[in-house]
């Protein structure tokens, strides 16, 4: 029987909560350049791509040194949003919305591909990084969906007592930090209506993350990874 959250669903505009661990459950992020490398990979992947008269540069290819423009990955800022993440030790969680009915499946081969080989060269190790293939789930409620951005806000205070402190992109939803291309304003307009319960308890994003009563683990039922 498939693992739960393997088999997947590619729709068109899809919110998606995607999410993987390391293998054994060992930890993929050892350092602080382990986390910006992954967050950089992010970055590339979701900003527009640089322009085609770029500067030469010296890289290295196969071992020989080769001046040119280094062959830029795959971008995605025209086929995938990334609304909210967190980078734990031993695992990720993103939530994303696929604007065409394929980018996740390529983005995220992308984003594993080049990070299992950063962290593999770098730890000199070999084969895979990861608990097999990324799970992912479709998220088709919007109260599902704004506790999902809270679930993953607040699932590093196992760690950490500041949130502001981890790897996360909580910072942008209180505009400590402006990133662009981390999308906000999805989640951020449910604080400018009284359509979901939820929001009529609280008075901001903040305090809905840090002083909502009830546990996210039981308002998302599903949303733990597997065992």
């Amino acid at each position: 029987m498939p693992r739960k959250h393997s088999i997947k669903t590619y729709i068109k505009d899809g919110f998606y909560h995607i999410y993987n661990r390391g293998v054994e459950k060992r930890n993929i992020f050892l350092d602080e350049q382990d986390y910006k490398v992954f967050l950089s990979y992010l970055k590339y992947s979701l900003s527009p791509p640089p322009k085609k008269n770029a500067v030469l540069k010296i890289f290295t290819l196969q071992g020989l040194p080769f001046k040119g423009v280094p062959r830029m990955p795959k971008n995605f800022v025209n086929d995938l949003e990334l609304h909210t993440y967190c980078l734990m030790p031993n695992h990720f969680h993103l939530l994303i919305k696929q604007l065409t009915e394929d980018a996740m499946r390529s983005f995220m081969n992308s984003i594993i591909t080049r990070y299992s080989m950063y962290f593999n060269k770098k730890y000199d190790r070999v084969g895979s990084l990861f608990q097999g293939v990324y799970k992912a789930i479709l998220i088709n409620d919007n109260s599902y969906l704004l506790h999902l951005s809270r679930y993953i806000h607040v699932n590093p205070s196992e760690y950490t007592s500041n949130l502001l402190e981890a790897y996360s992109s909580y910072a942008e939803y209180l505009k400590i930090r402006k990133t662009s291309w981390i999308k906000t304003d999805f989640i951020m307009n449910f604080f400018e209506q009284t359509t979901i319960p939820e929001i009529k308890k609280v008075n901001s994003y903040k305090q809905f993350v840090e002083n909502y009563k009830t546990d996210g683990k039981l308002v998302l039922e599903n949303l733990t990874i597997d065992g």
